[in-house]
């Protein structure tokens, strides 16, 4: 997994008005926690947050707060304002060495698939999914490639090949399908071209390989 470096500081401005200073100032209020260690509220600049939230990759991140020594974390939780869609707080969990991580990885979906080639369309059910795992077999980004994907066909949890991962989702939740809009036909398939194709998937991103 790619590491990003994010500075802050220890946060002293609270309440509303608070908020607002940080606003004023770009920046967004935090808080840093991990087991066995006291959270610490902590405030950094918006963009850097956006930098690592709005993306189709997850992070580790080496937390750097004024005056402490270097955390690695995950960013764990963010709160956006639902009208401007600007982050109004953020929760950054340090990791300890052994202990596995709960964290939502983004999936990303790759290919032209022969049932939208065909007429049909794709619908995406799921942009993340909630993993468990070492901090060492954090994924970037699950990697499907729906290209073999047939009309009316779909591509479940249960097909992904990752290792020393626990996906949290039942192994028959469906992460996208081929639908068939209406008007359109199945074709005729042969005794060989109906047999179920294998979809190739991935639990790292390109950049890693």
């Amino acid at each position: 997994m790619e590491t990003k470096v994010v500075n802050a500081s220890v946060r002293t401005l609270f309440g509303k008005s608070g908020r607002n200073q940080l606003k004023s100032q770009a920046k967004v209020p935090g808080i840093f926690y991990a087991n066995k260690t006291e959270p610490v509220a902590i405030e950094a600049l918006e963009n850097s947050i956006k930098q690592i939230y709005f993306t189709s990759k997850s992070y580790l991140i080496n937390l750097e707060i004024e005056g402490k020594e270097t955390q690695q974390c995950v960013l764990k939780d963010v709160q956006v304002d639902p009208v401007t869609d600007r982050i109004i707080h953020f929760d950054m969990y340090g990791l300890t060495k052994g202990e596995k991580v709960t964290i939502d990885v983004p999936v990303k979906y790759e290919g032209n698939s022969i049932g939208v080639i065909q007429g049909g369309q794709l619908q995406i059910n799921l942009h993340k999914l909630t993993i468990q795992c070492l901090p060492k077999d954090l994924p970037n980004a699950f990697i499907v490639d729906i290209s073999p994907l047939k009309l009316g066909h779909s591509f479940n949890v249960g097909k992904l090949n990752v290792e020393n991962i626990t996906i949290l989702h039942p192994a028959e939740t469906v992460l996208c399908t081929i639908t068939i809009p209406r008007g359109v036909e199945i074709p005729v398939e042969t005794e060989e071209e109906m047999k179920e194709p294998e979809v190739i998937s991935r639990g790292k991103d390109k950049d890693d390989e």
